[in-house]
């Protein structure tokens, strides 16, 4: 008989990813159409900043959040003071890390829908009285909805499967810091294979039907321009 294993870290993850991906839309959709829109010298530099995270371990990540967000870095100690509680080791402290380690995976899909968007179609509505904050929210983001959608899809994916940052940053504190990828490592230094299965089985599943979810609408999408024009 399958021993069915406990679904706290499910839950906590499924959680982190939820904030994390709703905070990181409100502050990737103006950073990308910045990003979209720039002719600075400084644009390189941010878009390089911004996929750091692709590219260096999470451990190495996890390690400068940890002193940035301690008691003693500058976030950390400013918080401490805010509060009296500490950054690291608590939910909050794994909502931000997670939103660094996520947003390159949250502002480049977004990046490339506006940069894909005609400004032909914003200029029309700018000439016919909207102003530019409504142009922006009644135009762009509709005709970018595909990419609106993808970076929503890809930053909760991501968070969900994180390790190395949040057990640096969060440890393994149950009910409060403990999510489903270090349960799963838990579970394997225990010799419980059978829970490991369960809980990487439920990983996968719903990794697989995000992601189909996605291709699925895209394509659909895709389907139905084709057919109109």
């Amino acid at each position: 008989m399958l021993d069915w294993p406990d679904m706290t870290a499910l839950w906590l993850s499924l959680k982190l990813a939820g904030v994390t991906t709703l905070l990181l839309l409100l502050v990737s959709i103006p950073l990308a159409w910045w990003l979209s829109q720039t002719r600075s010298r400084l644009k390189p530099v941010i878009e390089a900043l911004v996929a750091l995270p692709i590219v260096l371990p999470p451990t190495v990540i996890g390690f400068y959040l940890l002193l940035f967000l301690g008691p003693e870095g500058w976030l950390g100690a400013f918080w401490v003071k805010l509060t009296g509680q500490a950054l690291t080791f608590t939910f909050s402290g794994l909502v931000l890390a997670s939103m660094v380690y996520s947003l390159p995976f949250v502002v480049q899909p977004l990046q490339n829908a506006f940069e894909a968007t005609h400004p032909r179609f914003r200029e029309v509505a700018l000439t016919l009285g909207a102003k530019p904050m409504d142009a922006f929210f009644t135009v762009v983001m509709p005709l970018a909805k595909r990419g609106l959608l993808t970076a929503a899809v890809l930053g909760f994916a991501h968070t969900l499967g994180e390790f190395g940052v949040v057990l640096m940053v969060g440890g393994n504190i149950p009910g409060e810091t403990k999510v489903i990828a270090i349960e799963i490592y838990n579970q394997v230094e225990m010799l419980n294979y059978s829970q490991a299965h369960v809980l990487s089985a439920l990983l996968l599943v719903l990794a697989f039907l995000m992601i189909f979810a996605l291709y699925f609408i895209n394509h659909q999408g895709q389907h139905r321009r084709s057919a109109h024009d």
